[in-house]
């Protein structure tokens, strides 16, 4: 049975985060990924996001690589660019160039602020993405500065994923009109378009009316919060509806308690957590497990890919691939790669992927006699076997 993306060739320039995750996405539901290296050795990015990817080595620096990479595009289906706006250009492998000698390819191009702009040749990281785009100003404690969710938010979701996406829709669109087209995922936008239910509720005073840290969903209501337990631990309580609020108040011992006031009283919600946080605090996290599991409490646990509860064997369960498809779902990980990511050296299948492309034994030589190529299959350099 073939997987989803196994007609598709995605050549990745190699690079941080946002597009190595792009790749790995389509690497595992079924594309030819070939990430393009430019040196030996190896980063933490495309270290962790090598799994079902192959690797070539070149030189951008040499024009014969670049021609190389010229002849290689001319069949690939999608292009991963994660320089700053015209960088790529500069190297001679703009969009202008690789559409005119390919106009199926779908040329996907992943920065920060975007193609264009103020900001679109200024550094930046997830947190820069993050404030720019106004998601950050949403989160945070009342009355403490904006809080980031790591780096998952801007580089992985609002870049690489949002990536995936544009190309998606870009290969369906190709299969009706036969033609390519220049996908600009920056990760600002990207931020900015899943912050759209945030902004919205924000803009016509629904559930988020008040200051950050004082609303329903970003940590204001007693009823959507994380409490530390006598282990020191966490259970992660979100019961908005009121039948679910009902469950968590009978489950905590307090539904027969008549004056407590009503769920969204806003006023009373200080007072509430505080409550809250002192009963959560008299049972170890196992303890409040075993009252919650199972229930419409709309509690659980705060499970962490590490440790597991405390004289249990539960964590949280390592990242697969996702969405599950029922008839062609995605390559499944090597269990026995968990505890250490999958290795793909920088250039170790130069030389196999030249070949399957068509490039001459000649053409190869050359890049490898003048250092234009990395051949990590062949000890990195010199003669090589063709």
């Amino acid at each position: 049975m073939g997987l989803p993306l196994d007609h598709i060739t995605v050549f990745e320039m190699a690079g941080l985060a946002p597009a190595p995750f792009a790749g790995l996405i389509m690497a595992d539901f079924g594309a030819n990924v070939i990430r393009v290296d430019r040196s030996q050795g190896f980063n933490a990015d495309v270290l962790t996001s090598a799994r079902n990817k192959r690797s070539i080595a070149l030189d951008l620096k040499n024009p014969v690589a670049i021609q190389t990479l010229l002849e290689l595009f001319k069949t690939a289906d999608v292009l991963l660019d994660p320089f700053r706006p015209g960088v790529m250009e500069k190297l001679g492998l703009g969009p202008d160039v690789l559409l005119k000698q390919n106009p199926r390819l779908i040329y996907a191009r992943l920065s920060g602020f975007g193609q264009r702009g103020p900001l679109s040749q200024t550094a930046g990281h997830d947190i820069n993405y993050l404030a720019i785009s106004g998601a950050l100003s949403m989160i945070g404690r009342q009355g403490e500065n904006p809080f980031f969710p790591v780096n998952i938010l801007a580089d992985f979701a609002g870049g690489g994923l949002m990536c995936v996406m544009g190309i998606l829709m870009a290969l369906m669109e190709r299969s009706k009109s036969g033609k390519g087209q220049i996908i600009d995922a920056n990760l600002t936008a990207g931020t900015s378009y899943l912050a759209t239910f945030p902004y919205l509720m924000q803009k016509y005073g629904l559930v988020w009316e008040g200051e950050r840290g004082s609303n329903m969903l970003d940590g204001g209501a007693h009823f959507y919060e994380t409490y530390r337990t006598k282990d020191g631990q966490f259970m992660a309580v979100g019961a908005i509806e009121p039948q679910f609020y009902a469950v968590l108040l009978e489950k905590l011992q307090l539904s027969k308690d008549d004056t407590l006031p009503g769920q969204l009283d806003k006023e009373a919600w200080p007072a509430m957590k505080a409550k809250f946080q002192s009963i959560f605090a008299t049972k170890t996290q196992q303890e409040w497990c075993a009252i919650f599991d199972g229930s419409d409490a709309c509690v659980t646990p705060v499970l962490s890919f590490q440790d597991p509860i405390p004289n249990t064997d539960r964590k949280a369960e390592a990242p697969h691939p996702a969405p599950h498809l029922s008839r062609t779902p995605a390559k499944k990980p090597d269990v026995t790669q968990e505890d250490s990511p999958p290795f793909l050296a920088v250039g170790d299948n130069s030389i196999e992927i030249l070949k399957e492309f068509g490039i001459a034994s000649d053409q190869i030589e050359k890049l490898v006699t003048s250092n234009a190529l990395v051949d990590a299959a062949n000890g990195g350099g010199g003669k090589s076997k063709l």
